[in-house]
């Protein structure tokens, strides 16, 4: 009924947020055990601790002495913080050398400020509260200057104020539109800039979740329908700060195997062997560069997780190897839902072991979904994480090395979209509803995949691609942004999604190219193709009954365009991974939106159709159909063109030409580029590396290289290689230093080419002290480039 007018009758009206909430009320008393402040107010409990000096955790619950063991998000201990606590008369201060928590007495109300008295989070006259459905709610003061970014997977523009969400892990095939809430991934995580400086929130409650950034000018609120406030305050001061330390508490990326950066090829689905074989000949035969195929659910007998139909793939063993041997791997798709079957021996393994979902009363949750009548994983108990890890040991022993996980919301076939919040949860012998856990069922199934890859690959990585997660899903999976459609709209859609789930501690993620639902157009995929060449994930999906979208699907002329942005795609290679290791150790993004580097620049604020990657590089895709211009913004400095070395000035908006063959591309002055070479995959080692150096007037750049063996843990016990340039330049000189540090590792290539740009012919130029014979053919006089190779 809701799809219709019906939707708006007065009767439907719902109850707003704050309504019949209750105050917790005046201090009674507080008192301090072991590292944790306890305070007891006349209507509740709340309980405030230290992280470190500039995280601090506050949880509020309204019945008894709150419960401090953490969710499953949460992966750091707490510090020894040395902790000063002030009883004046009207508040308690809480001070740590980076934080001052000031507690007013009457009423209790929470304010953190930074150690120069700065507020950086405070309540307003309404603090923390609750009501009779158990619902619990924060609210805090908003100034004219705060903006808002994070919060996980949301459609809508970057900055976030003004806007009303919910965090539910939902299946939402369509539609997805600007209001379209809440969607696949739950992230009650956001990151406030104010004035330049910032300060993050993490709400940690794995329930229904919103937040009201809208309903008030001077107030934002946070709230829960069931559990405890529970939320964790990150004092910045800058917002990579912030990351930084909300990704200490979560857990950081490990490094992706190589091969899960290249390109990847989907749809729902590739439905017989000699299908896949096909396609991955057509990708070599016309040198189209590809590194993943996937196996949407028709490979599957009857859709049974850990089988393959004997009829449609004969032999998958062998075609597995068959195209490891041609640099493809194959990524599987493995769904939750168990099908109800006696003569199946993971149903029957479930039932005996206790594995499945069931209601307080014990008999097993069965619902919807493409098996038909299924059982579901219970995946908050460990010894059920590590029975399903152990069927994975079926795709290893296969050859695969990529896992897709899908439907883990969970998604069911119902009215309500998803498991009955009545099932109870066992939780290691804390039971609770899936009412309250509902969110991070996907983000443990996420957990059990990953770990039990890990185990069956022995030493080697693994990639493991979700639909569904919560706060910390970094830690296993990368994320791509669920069923979208084949629109120009949800290309404008797919940067700010991106940018803020980069923001909220997943750097790898990515929509499907193309679109997944409804039909692409030519111009739409070379469009989104050029945009997918910098998402940090990089694979076409389309759906069954749609027009076929693989690169040559749109005729000759799409097909070259394509390709020439799949193969740049490996390009720049180099430099994606060396972001990739900076995510790895600091939680910060590949694809950054550019208020991240540019925090005082009120034009970056609620930028949304053009990103950046890394520090240095603004990449402005074309997101209208028959475009041939647009305005792009470029912050402070000097910005370069990449395609023709024009420089533009920054702190300007710019109108530049994007004729179908070209994606705007600005390099930063005074920064450095790492480029590899074309080649059909990763698999195919690297024989060149070639650095740009986009040189200014004079000054000094450097840039730091990571490089790995791309497939083993190894780098993890120091088996890397950094490799650091160090240029010092003026208009008639140019010194470049290449020193190796760190690590053991012995990278591919063999030679080094280096690139001057924006320098004149009669330059000096030196490398590693030793002067470089400069000659016509190494200097482009037109684009004042010049070229030299050196032996590495």
């Amino acid at each position: 009924m809701e799809d219709t007018s019906f939707a708006i009758h007065p009767g439907t009206k719902k109850q707003l947020i704050g309504d019949n909430f209750k105050d917790i009320g005046d201090l009674l008393s507080f008192n301090i055990e072991a590292d944790v402040v306890y305070f007891k107010t006349v209507n509740g409990h709340v309980a405030i601790m230290f992280y470190n000096d500039k995280t601090a955790r506050i949880v509020m619950n309204q019945k008894k002495r709150p419960q401090l063991k953490s969710s499953f998000a949460v992966i750091k201990e707490q510090q020894g913080v040395k902790l000063e606590v002030v009883d004046n008369k009207d508040f308690v201060e809480l001070k740590t050398a980076t934080i001052v928590i000031n507690i007013s007495k009457k009423p209790f109300r929470v304010s953190v400020l930074d150690n120069e008295g700065k507020t950086l989070v405070s309540e307003t006259d309404k603090g923390m509260a609750f009501n009779e459905k158990s619902e619990v709610i924060c609210y805090k003061k908003m100034t004219d200057d705060d903006h808002f970014y994070g919060f996980g997977e949301k459609t809508g523009f970057l900055d976030k104020r003004g806007e009303k969400m919910e965090m539910w892990n939902t299946d939402v095939y369509a539609p997805h539109n600007p209001e379209t809430d809440p969607l696949y991934q739950s992230i009650p995580f956001f990151i406030t800039l104010r004035e330049g400086k910032a300060h993050g929130i993490f709400f940690d409650n794995t329930g229904r979740t919103h937040f009201d950034l809208k309903s008030e000018k001077d107030t934002y609120s946070f709230k829960a329908d069931v559990g405890q406030i529970d939320y964790y305050v990150f004092a910045g001061p800058t917002m990579k700060d912030v990351l930084k330390q909300y990704t200490e508490l979560t857990g950081t990326m490990p490094m992706p195997p190589k091969w899960a950066l290249g390109y990847h090829q989907s749809r729902y689905s590739y439905e017989t062997e000699e299908e896949v074989r096909q396609l991955a000949n057509d990708f070599i035969e016309k040198k189209i560069p590809v590194d993943a195929i996937y196996l949407d659910i028709h490979y599957m007998n009857e859709y049974r997780v850990f089988t393959f139909d004997n009829d449609r793939f004969p032999t998958p063993k062998a075609m597995v190897e068959d195209l490891k041997k041609a640099g493809i791997k194959v990524v599987p798709i493995v769904d939750p839902g168990v099908k109800e079957d006696p003569e199946y021996s993971i149903y029957q393994e479930g039932v005996k072991n206790n594995h499945f979902c069931k209601y307080l009363e014990g008999n097993i949750y069965f619902g919807d979904v493409w098996p038909g009548n299924s059982a579901f994983p219970d995946f908050t108990k460990t010894n059920t994480r590590q029975w399903w890890g152990e069927q994975h040991k079926f795709y290893a022993d296969l050859g695969i090395e990529g896992i897709w996980n899908d439907m883990n919301e969970p998604a069911v076939f119902n009215e309500t979209k998803t498991m009955d919040v009545k099932v109870m949860h066992d939780n290691d012998g804390d039971s609770k509803t899936h009412r309250e856990l509902h969110n991070v069922y996907g983000f443990l199934m996420g957990e059990a995949t990953f770990e039990g890859m890990k185990q069956h690959l022995h030493g080697k990585r693994s990639f493991l691609l979700t639909r569904a997660g919560y706060a910390g899903v970094q830690r296993y999976a990368s994320v791509w942004t669920g069923d979208n459609r084949s629109f120009w709209e949800h290309l404008q859609l797919a940067l700010p999604m991106c940018m803020n789930l980069g923001m909220s501690g997943v750097p790898f993620c990515g929509p499907d190219v193309g679109g997944f639902a409804h039909d692409a157009s030519g111009e739409l995929l070379v469009r989104w193709t050029q945009f997918g060449t910098f998402t940090p994930y990089f694979r076409n999906h389309s759906a069954i009954n749609t027009v076929r979208q693989e690169p040559w699907s749109f005729g000759e002329d799409v097909e070259q365009l394509a390709k020439k942005y799949i193969e740049q795609r490996y390009v720049w290679l180099p430099h994606l991974y060396t972001l990739f290791r900076e995510a790895n150790q600091t939680g910060l993004p590949v694809m950054r939106p550019l208020v991240l580097e540019y925090p005082t620049d009120e034009n970056t604020f609620n930028l949304s159709d053009q990103f950046m990657i890394g520090d240095n590089v603004i990449v402005a895709p074309i997101l209208t159909p028959t475009t041939k211009h647009r305005v792009v913004y470029l912050p402070e400095g000097k910005w370069v063109n990449y395609w023709t070395d024009e420089v533009l000035l920054g702190n300007k908006h710019h109108l530049v030409e994007a004729p179908i063959d070209i994606l705007p591309i600005f390099i930063k002055q005074g920064t450095v580029i790492p480029h590899g070479t074309i080649k059909q995959s990763t698999a195919t080692p690297e024989d060149e590396l070639t650095y740009h150096i986009y040189l200014g007037d004079e000054g000094r750049t450097e840039y730091k290289l990571y490089e790995d063996d791309g497939t083993t843990n190894r780098y993890d016990e120091g088996e890397t290689f950094d490799q650091e340039l160090v240029c010092e330049y003026s208009s008639s000189i140019v010194n470049i230093s290449l020193r190796e540090a760190n690590g053991s590792y012995d990278p591919s290539w063999t030679i080094e080419t280096l690139v001057l740009h924006n320098v004149n012919k009669g330059v000096d130029v030196f490398v590693n002290g030793e002067q470089i014979s400069i000659t016509n053919q190494l200097f482009d006089k037109t684009k004042k480039t010049l070229k030299v190779s050196v032996e590495r």
